[in-house]
């Protein structure tokens, strides 16, 4: 590790890091630290009616079923998207409160994702899995449909085959691991379960799923089974075409190291580059596995945790974590439980149900069985079910429109490491080896998002490195993990430990700013009521600090890197 990420990785961890000029991006470093804000005429209110009519323009809208991703298109989304960014410039942002270009800097950030994906990510042209996804939600449909659900729902089952004959023309420039990614998604299940119904025997892969939709329309909506059955050949057509395709793909997957850093720096809104974040992952490795070896030490003469032998009493064990967790939040002061938040677990709901598998249970459930605590906190109470019931009660026209991943991923993960330290297991010590697991597989997932998006790893390489630091981690969760953060947009793995480190380093600043009048109660209930912003820009807006924001005044558009 080179001197400067040592100190990096140090300062971060202890909660305060001030980054030299030398430590930046190239493209950053090499702009004078007096960049401003922008000082135009343009008022906020106009900047909330053009990131409205933007917000509205993002998501391109599907025509008779089939959304276009023809080149035509494509280029004229660009020439709208720079519409959009030439205004940017026209803003009296210098002469705003900090709050106003917190919300500034975060609409610029959200059209430099759109650059990025009609530019550099393109997955309607390098990913066959694109399509594959957009087919694979309708597969999950509850039947029957009534209304304007069936009509919506038949146009989009009869724009299937127009909808893949386009795919094969857009695909253009496949890479490598996409086509294997989505070849196996075609034909395999991958025993996770990301949205699906439940199913005693998962079927195999999108091919299945439309067999498994067939079957339910043919007893409950028969007039759907010629449009399926339309649907069902042309998906077989285009694994088939992907089948002989396939060895002309040979593109990388990943967007590479520059585009990498622009990503983080423009979009993210993190202070780091790609190299730090490479560095802070290792450290997070290293300790973490550090405290699981002790409490593994601490914790020998303990029965080891056993999986549930039925149902009842995983729901037992659900109904138990979640009535502590509530009582422990409470007591312990640590956030406000609004009174719209549902009361029982059962209504604001929970990842793991209890499924038998032939194989046994994949990596979450190896963990969840065991104590539903872990993934409980992240995932549901006061993870992201909690983020989202109070986020969407967030009114702010900017604000309650942007979800930043490290804020939200970081907040999931926060969480974990927070309630260890504040003695929440205290009573279930082998509970503590689960919240290390989770966190040697967040740590090792961000070594792999960085390292395949700058192609320095493939997808069996990224599996082969998480499953020798994560206990419990199977080929399957380890596939679908690997496909998630190589195909959305880069960055999103790493959030976990980044955002978490962001966070930590945010509760440090205030408490250091308000001494004994910092409530940890009040910093939490912040996160929840203000939008989930990037956390670089939340630091800003909650301590007026600017020597992470002033950085970003000096912004690289995405067309001066060289392609």
């Amino acid at each position: 590790m080179r001197k400067a990420s040592k100190l990096f990785v140090i300062s971060l961890l202890l909660g305060s890091v001030t980054l030299t000029p030398a430590a930046l991006p190239p493209a950053a470093a090499a702009t004078p630290d007096t960049a401003t804000p922008p000082s135009g005429p343009g008022r906020y209110e106009d900047l909330v009616s053009l990131f409205t009519e933007f917000d509205g323009w993002k998501d391109p809208k599907p025509v008779n079923g089939v959304v276009d991703y023809s080149p035509a298109v494509v280029q004229q989304r660009r020439a709208q998207l720079k519409t959009f960014q030439d205004k940017l410039t026209g803003f009296g942002v210098a002469n705003w409160d900090r709050h106003k270009q917190a919300d500034y800097l975060a609409v610029r950030a959200q059209m430099d994702q759109q650059d990025f994906i009609l530019n550099i990510t393109k997955p309607w042209a390098r990913d066959p899995g694109f399509y594959v996804d957009e087919l694979q939600r309708l597969a999950y449909a509850d039947l029957p449909l009534k209304g304007a659900a069936l009509s919506a729902y038949q146009a989009r089952l009869k724009g299937i085959p127009a909808y893949l004959a386009q795919a094969k023309v857009n695909l253009d420039s496949g890479a490598a691991d996409y086509a294997t990614l989505a070849l196996h998604t075609l034909s395999h299940g991958d025993g996770v379960g990301h949205g699906m119904p439940y199913r005693a025997v998962e079927p195999a892969g999108l091919i299945g799923w439309f067999a498994d939709l067939r079957d339910r329309a043919a007893k409950q909506q028969p007039a759907l089974v010629p449009d399926i059955k339309a649907a069902e050949r042309a998906i077989e057509d285009y694994r088939r075409w992907l089948v002989t395709n396939q060895p002309k793909m040979t593109a990388q997957a990943g967007v590479g190291k520059p585009a990498y850093d622009w990503f983080l720096r423009n979009v993210r809104l993190m202070p780091y580059t790609s190299d730090q974040v490479v560095d802070l992952a290792q450290r997070e490795l290293e300790r973490t596995w550090a405290f699981y070896t002790t409490e593994r030490h601490r914790n020998r003469k303990l029965p080891e945790l056993e999986l549930p032998k039925s149902a009842a009493e995983h729901e037992a064990q659900l109904a138990g974590t979640d009535a502590k967790i509530r009582k422990w939040l409470v007591d312990e002061e640590i956030i406000t439980i609004p009174d719209y938040i549902p009361k029982t677990y059962q209504e604001v709901g929970y990842n793991a149900p209890w499924i038998v598998r032939p194989e046994g249970p994949m990596f979450w459930e190896q963990v969840q069985f065991r104590d539903a605590s872990p993934d409980h906190l992240h995932a549901t109470f006061p993870g992201h079910k909690f983020d989202g019931l109070t986020g969407a009660r967030v009114t702010d026209p900017i604000r309650g429109k942007i979800r930043d991943s490290g804020r939200t991923e970081g907040w999931g993960f926060y969480l974990e490491e927070t309630a260890l330290q504040l003695g929440l297991f205290d009573d279930r010590p082998r509970t503590r080896e689960l919240i290390y697991i989770f966190a040697l597989f967040r740590a090792s997932r961000t070594m792999g998002d960085v390292r395949m998006q700058r192609n320095e790893m493939n997808v069996e390489q990224t599996m082969k490195l998480w499953k020798e630091w994560t206990p419990y981690l199977d080929d399957n969760v380890a596939r679908t993990d690997a496909a998630i953060y190589l195909r959305r947009p880069p960055g999103y793995g790493m959030t976990y430990t980044v955002g978490m480190a962001q966070l930590q380093k945010l509760m440090v600043d205030r408490n250091r700013q308000l001494g004994d009048a910092f409530s940890i109660k009040d910093y939490h209930d912040y996160l929840m009521n203000t939008g989930r912003l990037p956390v670089s820009l939340l630091r800003y807006d909650l301590t007026g600090y600017d020597d992470e924001v002033s950085k970003m005044w000096a912004h690289t558009p995405l067309s001066a890197l060289s392609r």
